[in-house]
């Protein structure tokens, strides 16, 4: 299955994985906010759309490859190791694909410094983000 291993979830289930996909979406949209306040861009709440519009092949990179690698799996993301193993894994993958989409966005090439700082700056914040959801969900 696409986001979880059972073709009917249980209502906690489909709940930790609607949870997990809006948090995915907003850490990569926190990445992208972070990276266009870094290079002096409107970054703020009234400035969405734009960081939006950047965030958008990252995100796009991240849920094509996500379901592939199981990472809503409930034995993946109900304990800390799996959880941050299987993220690393998905943004190793997701990575060169959001790069790519942007680079064919922007017409442009990608500097070799902006792909690396991308891949060091999502892979933290995924796995803060990933790693205490996987906490609170060994504790239920």
């Amino acid at each position: 299955m696409a986001f979880h291993e059972q073709s009917h979830p249980s209502p906690v289930v489909a709940r930790r994985t609607v949870l997990l996909v809006v948090g995915d979406a907003l850490a990569l949209l926190i990445f992208a906010a972070l990276g266009r306040a870094s290079h002096g861009e409107d970054a703020g709440l009234t400035a969405l759309a734009q960081v939006a519009e950047t965030a958008a092949p990252f995100i796009v990179g991240w849920f094509a490859v996500a379901p592939l690698f199981g990472t809503y799996r409930t034995q993946v993301t109900g304990a800390l190791q799996p959880m941050l193993a299987r993220t690393a894994l998905t943004w190793l993958i997701a990575w060169p694909i959001g790069l790519g989409l942007r680079a064919l966005i922007r017409q442009t090439t990608i500097p070799v410094s902006f792909a690396l700082v991308t891949f060091v700056t999502v892979l933290a914040i995924m796995s803060l983000w990933r790693g205490a959801f996987a906490l609170i969900a060994a504790r239920r």
